[in-house]
């Protein structure tokens, strides 16, 4: 009998290192698109748009890579899912035979021909879900972002879509026109929030949402929007933030304006929403965050730089709504609106008098940055080896390490800073690296010695130097730093990026009184999880060993977490409590205190069981430390129930992407 156990390495202390496995292909519109194909088939087809710019930026929102789980999530439920590339304009002939229509956040304007086909595949009985985000998430510098899209007008710009742009922008926006289109076609408007920690947890009772509700308490938003009801007849909140949201507390940390506008609550206006069209129907989602997971599949247009996407469809109940609505929206229903089957109807949302088309403003000349030299979204040979629309693969990847003091000096002593690469080629030479230490909110608070031993006035990002491989393709160099702008003791980051935007490594470090010690070598802590080779069916219990390598001696870990789940992100399992009850829900439970021996080595076993109404044969194992930090995931087989014991495997351990970004 064989038994799983896997290996996952993370650097703590001193250094931080990052090794991906990332896989990026040389593909674009004009190649074969990929095709899901389910085993048991409903006879519907799922169409995932990527024509509008969805892998622009660090998005990857496709279903081969950051929206996978997703995708693989409605092949389980027996659909054919594919994706939608091309250069042309999408129309009526591209929809036809296609049940539901997805559109992750768009990056490039929907032409009015478009949308016209938009609103008759829903009028004709289609369903169509809108993914949307935050305002100021253009990720392509075209000045348009994905809420801007999705409702028809730019923000400040009614009157002219290109205000701004250049000649080679304006013909390329040519058929763009602007519209209050998604108000008045489909009874809603995406506001210009960015709202930020908090989750959705107002929840629509089931009867009042066809069911789609059932079993959701939560669903997360990291940066992300409302949307404001503009129809009751056709459109209706499902998910809604708390109240009592304030600009200090829950405002995006980039947002250009207030970020929350009603507080939070009812008048901010629903997360998540559905809408009735003529025959059809229709969703809308204000994040992309919820629908995302870890595995981008291209490079970044922009600079080539490696995507680091957020591994949301498993967090809190997205992954089981997300599939709920896309199960509503293939369901043909012949009412025309929520009225006709007395639905209770929402109230039409307040509006800031910004949010008007006619009276909107553009709190900042757009886009939000420069783009880099020689990139243009609309030119496809601009873009980076390994981007979606480019002719060329993408250069082998870089592996980056930093190693700092444990706590960097907050009296502006100066400290050694050592940057080690990896996997470069030989002789290769990186001339444009850049290194800061940041707080929170982002003020930049260290500069870089220069050549001469003077230092900078200002504090922000300043250049590392030339770093050259030698022949095996390894590179290290070190640089002084020091501390200041009024820094105070406390955490923050340090962060190495190549190219303006293209961050390669952020690690947290501690400022307080240390001093200029020199760089401790870098140390690795490793988690393990020892379980059978096939978890039993049927609710019986099961052993499951989590081990924590490589810890200081003594130390408590309190916050360790653990669940087993589907595909779609459903979680199946539970943990036996102390007093040998079981929790009757079903989801992250506590591991419960792991203590280090005097080796570094802690490790606790405790008894896991299955939902015995789930008849499935693979799943997904994971630990992690606190919300969000998950630390190891692993493919588990899962049949019926034998006696087993666990034992005790040496596998080699590998490192994992650490740091994810919205």
């Amino acid at each position: 009998m064989k038994f799983g156990k896997t290996v996952v390495a993370v650097t703590i202390g001193s250094c931080f290192v990052i090794s991906s496995h990332q896989l990026a292909f040389a593909e674009g519109p004009n190649d074969l698109a990929p095709v899901l194909e389910p085993n048991n088939p409903n006879g519907m087809t799922i169409l995932f748009d990527n024509s509008h710019g969805q892998t622009a930026g660090q998005s990857d929102w496709v279903i081969d890579g950051a929206f996978s789980d997703f995708a693989d999530a409605l092949v389980e439920e027996g659909f054919l899912v594919k994706e939608h590339r091309s250069l042309e304009p999408l129309s009526q002939d591209d929809l036809n035979d296609v049940d539901v229509f997805i559109i992750p956040e768009a990056q490039i304007p929907f032409k009015a021909v478009e949308q016209d086909a938009i609103a008759s595949f829903a009028e004709n009985g289609g369903g169509v879900f809108f993914i949307a985000d935050h305002y100021n998430a253009d990720r392509n510098l075209n000045r348009w972002d994905s809420n801007e899209i999705m409702n028809g007008w730019r923000r400040g710009a009614f009157d002219d879509p290109t205000q701004g742009m250049t000649a080679g922008e304006i013909d390329a926006m040519e058929g763009v026109k602007s519209s209050d289109w998604l108000s008045e076609e489909f009874g809603v408007r995406f506001r210009f929030n960015a709202i930020d920690h908090t989750v959705g947890d107002v929840i629509v009772p089931s009867d009042e949402t066809f069911g789609i509700t059932e079993g959701i308490d939560e669903v997360s938003i990291h940066a992300g929007s409302t949307m404001a009801i503009m129809n009751e007849e056709i459109a209706k909140g499902i998910v809604y933030l708390p109240d009592g949201l304030t600009e200090q507390d829950h405002k995006w940390g980039n947002a250009v304006d207030e970020g929350v506008y009603f507080g939070g609550g009812i008048d901010e206006g629903p997360y998540v929403a559905i809408g009735k069209k003529g025959d059809g129907k229709s969703a809308f989602i204000g994040d992309s965050s919820p629908v995302e997971d870890i595995t981008p599949k291209y490079r970044n247009e922009e600079h080539g730089g490696q995507k680091r996407t957020y591994d949301g469809f498993i967090d809190r109940d997205n992954g089981p709504l997300l599939v709920n609505v896309v199960n509503w929206l293939a369901e043909q229903e012949d009412y025309q609106t929520f009225s006709d089957i007395d639905l209770p109807l929402d109230e039409p949302s307040p509006i800031l008098d910004m949010e008007t088309p006619e009276q909107s403003t553009e709190p900042q000349i757009e886009p939000w940055r420069a783009p880099e030299s020689g990139y243009l979204w609309y030119d496809q040979s601009t873009f980076a080896d390994g981007a979606f629309g480019s002719d060329e693969a993408p250069p082998v990847e870089v592996n980056y390490e930093i190693e700092t003091p444990s706590v960097l000096p907050v009296d502006g002593t100066p400290f050694e800073v050592r940057l080690r690469l990896s996997n470069m080629n030989p002789n290769q030479e990186i001339n444009n690296a850049d290194i800061q230490v940041y707080l929170q909110g982002g003020t930049a608070v260290s500069q870089i010695q220069q050549a001469d031993g003077s230092w900078p006035n200002g504090f922000g990002y300043q250049r590392v130097g030339v770093i050259k491989a030698d022949e095996s393709g390894s590179a290290e160099t070190t640089v002084m730093m020091r501390l200041g702008n009024g820094v105070t003791e406390g955490q923050a980051n340090i962060r190495l990026r190549v190219g303006a935007g293209n961050n390669v490594l952020t690690k947290a470090v501690t400022i307080g009184q240390g001093s200029s010690e020199e760089v401790p070598p870098i140390k690795e802590e490793t988690y393990e999880l020892n379980y059978a080779e096939t978890l039993p069916l049927g609710g019986t219990p099961f052993p499951v060993e989590v081990i924590l390598n490589d810890l200081e001696p003594d130390t408590t870990i309190t916050n360790a977490q653990i669940q087993v789940y589907l595909a779609g992100g459903q979680a199946i399992s539970h943990i036996q409590r102390e007093d040998g009850s079981w929790p009757s829900h079903y989801g992250y439970f506590n591991v419960g205190e792991i203590t280090a021996d005097q080796n570094g080595l802690g490790s606790k076993t405790i008894q896991m069981r299955l939902n015995p109404s789930i008849q499935a044969d693979k799943a997904q194992i994971r630990l992690r430390l606190g919300s969000g930090n998950n630390v190891l995931t692993e493919a588990v087989s899962l049949g019926a129930a034998r006696t087993s014991s666990i034992n005790f495997l040496t596998f080699q351990p590998y490192r994992s992407v650490m740091d994810l970004a919205n």
